[in-house]
């Protein structure tokens, strides 16, 4: 019973920092460092995070980056298919 609930509890306490790392992660970012953050400062870190991701989101420069980087790749898909 004990295992149980302290496994439960582990499972509950890694959830911030596993999706902070995984989000830090799928936007460039290093997965060990913000899952590190998460677990020191798990709702701070999270907001923290989600303010960079919003800050080079909203970026018009990062915005025609990506654009173009789309545009590449379907052009690159194009001209493999011929």
């Amino acid at each position: 019973m004990f295992v149980d609930l302290l496994f439960g509890f582990v499972c509950a306490l890694s959830f911030l920092p596993l999706t902070t790392g995984y989000c830090a992660y799928s936007y460039g970012r290093s997965f060990w460092l913000w899952f590190a953050l998460g677990c020191v400062l798990p709702i701070f870190s999270f907001f923290i995070l989600f303010a960079l991701i919003c800050r080079k989101q909203l970026n018009p420069g990062e915005q025609l980056l990506e654009e173009a980087k789309r545009i590449l790749a379907a052009a690159e898909i194009n001209r493999i298919e011929k």
